[in-house]
């Protein structure tokens, strides 16, 4: 909503020295998102006056069009003499009323305006245009012709109201009451303690029966029409200028006297109303909800297929607008035209004027259904004042009236639904309750009927809620309207104090450990939104049974594209690896840690919590029943060279064993190991993937999968080729570790390192026989490195090599030859044992 100061005091008295920042810093403080506050004429200095057009010439020589013209500033120039000046605009004629910048004046864009030789003549000024003085669009972008009363040598700048400040507000959908001059001033006059003078509080005329026929089929969707009927209208009346102006300060393009009067109206009580050609309508009004198949050609000219659901304004031919959204064009006001032959002027002369109340969501849904979001829209959405809507029908009535020589016909059609009063109970210290401090009742009452509430009762409080505020319907809204009003920053700011020689978590050191680790080794962390589509699932080749497909969807998501919470950390990862690659980033190497969603097994409705109180234990327990399971993941992707070539040697691409190394680091943070072994699950390459898991409470429990993707999924994603990812189940890894990571013991004894070679059959993993390993060696083993694997001939058809280094050191001696070997030996004993290797050479 963009609030023109000087239009803003004319309902509140503001000091003449309070500036737009001022008052910017005033509604800020109040609750309100003052975005920007925009100096109008800002750069816009020297002479701007009226001139008349004299003369004008054509001069043909040149390419295109130019005219060279005099125009009368009267002493404005010093002399009296006609200036001259060259223009290429076609919009005006001899005897105009123009703007004309005179030599030494500075338009917008530090634009210097001087005497200088064009086209061969001299020309001494500039006749403007909106656009180059900076007024916004007037819908010609030509020259500004002025009514012909202004007297030539008038300062321009003052008659157009070029110099203005105007408040930018981001009124949010609770505040719908701030989408007019009425509700702004209402909070302007509160926050300066000042008196508002109300635009609604007109004198309207009584309903009676012989007004615009008007019948309303659904009393839901409409609770409340008003309509007027104005004849005698001049066609070729036009808005003036301090109309025009404020319409095109507040962001909207005048077009013609009825519409500028109804946007204007809008914009200053927050109703929002719509003009009809009385002779374009046929019979009385209707409203009513949509048919299967009826059509409508809207004003912005586009044929739409109504909905059932839409509510739509009718007359005997069928629609002629849907309802709160946007016209019809079939009843639209005419353009005045003039008769070539009789020089008659002819357009619409005769208005009725619908003024109504629409149901919020009804009007929601229908522009989101046809995407037409109109400035009515976005007012009856947000919720519009049902007792304004006489009132702006009326004052739509005199301007008409006032500047189109109009007559307001006695007839008066108004048509209300039933309703009483919304009245909230609330105690007195509600609020005191609500922000942790005292405000006292009188405090309390007078900010309520600040807002325009009447309230009655001593310690318990019966608020009756003013008709514009929507929002309030319940105590808490009441108390957040003190508060707000009495000044968040005044609010008591104190620390929990939480016992002494409690941090982190152990949780929360684990994560952060995690994250430290990852990207020590090489990782960037990316954060990504948690918003999904199910569509992603099957592109990742997500098994249909797979518990990752029963997703939570949102009611309301921020993009029908996304509406499901992840359950998966790949399609954000993965997301973001392909938008930096198509940026010229190929070596990446992304990881992150977040929270997945997954349904319940049985999903049910969360209790609504007060917030006078701490929950009950049992409140909060049914809250977390029925939340949907939250763990926590982590998971990394990677694309590209893993080690970069350069003078040291030779780089290598990144690849499936660099995944499951991240996993392994990831382990080693959390104190635990995990258990690898070949997998094959959704997006992974069959062949390149491993499964990872990790022992709780005795039993072997899934924690992961990682490895390079699936060449169908990397051409599905458009991923770089090659790419590899990995995945954790960070809670259930921390659940298999054992306890706070200790610090190992280092002996001052040496090592003793021994090394095998064992053949095992092809099938036979690697991590395998290094488990077993570990196993035989027993205490003395310290560490076990893969450190080469070898086929061939040598080996035998179907055979494969795996040599490994064994290092053994004993904390209180040092090992013998005989130990060592007797400890390697077992190892191998086991191996071949368990898994059928043989000591290669033996």
């Amino acid at each position: 909503m963009r609030v023109p100061l000087s239009w803003l005091r004319e309902y509140v008295d503001l000091p003449a020295t309070e500036t737009g920042r001022d008052v910017q810093a005033r509604l800020i403080s109040a609750g309100l998102e003052v975005e920007t506050v925009e100096q109008l004429g800002a750069g816009l200095t020297g002479p701007l006056v009226v001139g008349k057009v004299l003369t004008v010439e054509e001069l043909t020589e040149f390419k295109k069009p130019i005219r060279f013209c005099t125009v009368d500033v009267g002493q404005a120039n010093g002399t009296g003499e006609p200036q001259e000046i060259i223009c290429g605009a076609r919009n005006f004629a001899e005897g105009d009323k123009v703007v004309v910048a005179l030599p030494g004046a500075v338009l917008p864009g530090d634009f210097r305006i001087a005497e200088r030789k064009t086209y061969g003549r001299m020309s001494r000024g500039m006749i403007c245009s909106g656009d180059e003085l900076g007024m916004g669009d007037d819908s010609t972008h030509g020259i500004i012709v002025l009514p012909p009363e202004h007297e030539v040598g008038t300062d321009a700048a003052a008659l157009l109201e070029l110099y203005d400040e105007v408040l930018d507000i981001a009124v949010t959908p609770d505040r719908g009451y701030c989408l007019s001059m009425r509700g702004v001033a209402r909070e302007t006059a509160i926050a300066y303690g000042l008196p508002l003078r109300d635009p609604a509080l007109l004198d309207v005329p009584a309903p009676n029966s012989y007004g615009y026929p008007v019948q309303i089929s659904d009393p839901i969707g409409c609770s409340r029409f008003t309509a007027r009927t104005v004849v005698g209208l001049d066609p070729e009346a036009r808005s003036p200028i301090w109309l025009r102006r404020r319409l095109q300060k507040a962001g909207m393009r005048p077009i013609s006297l009825a519409v500028d009067v109804t946007n204007y109206v809008m914009l200053e009580l927050g109703q929002p109303l719509h003009a009809y050609d009385r002779g374009r309508l046929d019979g009385p009004i209707g409203v009513r909800r949509a048919e299967t198949g009826e059509k409508i050609t809207t004003l912005d000219g586009t044929v739409r297929a109504l909905d059932p659901a839409d509510l739509i304004i009718t007359d005997n031919r069928g629609p002629i607008g849907i309802a709160g959204v946007m016209g019809g064009a079939n009843t639209e006001i005419a353009d005045s035209t003039t008769d070539t032959e009789t020089g008659e002027v002819r357009g619409t002369t005769e208005v009725v004027i619908e003024a109504a109340h629409f149901d919020a969501i009804t009007i929601a849904r229908a522009a989101r259904r046809h995407k037409l979001s109109s400035e009515a829209s976005k007012r009856f959405e947000r919720g519009v004042d049902p007792q304004a809507a006489a009132a702006a029908a009326q004052r739509t009535v005199d301007l008409l009236v006032l500047l189109a020589g109009g007559t307001a016909e006695a007839g008066v059609t108004e048509i209300v639904a039933p309703s009483a009063p919304r009245t909230v109970a609330m105690h007195a210290d509600h609020p005191d309750r609500v922000a942790g401090m005292r405000y006292g009742r009188e405090t309390v009452v007078r900010r309520l009927q600040e807002i325009g509430c009447d309230v009655y009762g001593q310690d318990e409080l019966v608020v009756t809620v003013p008709s514009w505020r929507p929002d309030l319907n319940e105590p808490n809204d009441l108390a957040e309207e003190v508060i707000r009003l009495e000044g968040y920053e005044n609010l008591p700011s104190t620390l929990p104090k939480p016992p002494a020689g409690r941090g982190l978590t152990e949780r929360q050191r684990t994560h952060r450990r995690v994250g430290r680790a990852l990207a020590g080794a090489g990782y960037v962390e990316a954060l990504n939104y948690p918003f999904v589509s199910e569509r992603i699932l099957d592109q990742l080749d997500i098994p249909a049974d797979d518990r990752s497909r029963r997703v939570v969807r949102l009611v309301n998501p921020l993009s029908d594209e996304e509406p499901a919470l992840r359950t998966t950390l790949l399609p954000g990862l993965l997301g973001a690896l392909r938008r930096n690659d198509g940026r010229g980033s190929h070596d990446l190497a992304l990881f992150e840690t977040g929270l997945v969603f997954r349904l319940p097994a049985e999903p049910g409705v969360a209790v609504r919590l007060t917030v006078d109180r701490r929950p009950t234990d049992a409140e909060i327990a049914g809250v977390n029943a029925v939340l949907p399971e939250q763990p926590r993941h982590v998971a990394v992707v990677l694309a590209g060279a893993r080690e970069q070539a350069g003078w040291w040697g030779k780089g290598r691409p990144a690849d499936w064993a660099d995944a499951v190394e991240a996993a392994r680091t990831v382990a080693r943070e959390a104190g635990t190991e995990l258990i690898v072994r070949q997998g094959q699950y959704g997006p992974w390459h069959p062949g390149r993937c491993a499964r990872l898991a990790v022992v709780v409470d005795g039993a072997e429990r899934l924690v992961g999968f990682a490895g390079e993707l699936h060449p169908r999924v990397v051409k599905t994603l458009g991923l770089p080729d090659r790419t590899c990812a990995m995945e954790l189940d960070l809670d259930l890894v921390e659940e298999a570790s054992a306890g706070p990571l200790r610090a190992p013991r280092i002996s001052t004894f040496p090592v003793a390192t021994q090394d095998v070679a064992l053949v095992v059959d092809q099938d036979v993993p690697a991590v395998e026989v290094e488990r077993v390993l570990r196993e035989g060696a027993g205490e003395l083993l310290e560490s076990v490195r893969l450190f080469d694997t070898f086929t061939g001939e040598q080996i035998g058809e179907g055979k494969k090599s795996l040599a490994y280094a064994l290092r053994f050191r004993a904390a209180d001696r040092t090992l013998t030859v005989e130990e060592a070997s007797a400890a390697r030996d077992a190892a191998v004993a086991l191996a071949a044992e368990r898994t059928g290797a043989v000591l290669r050479g033996a």
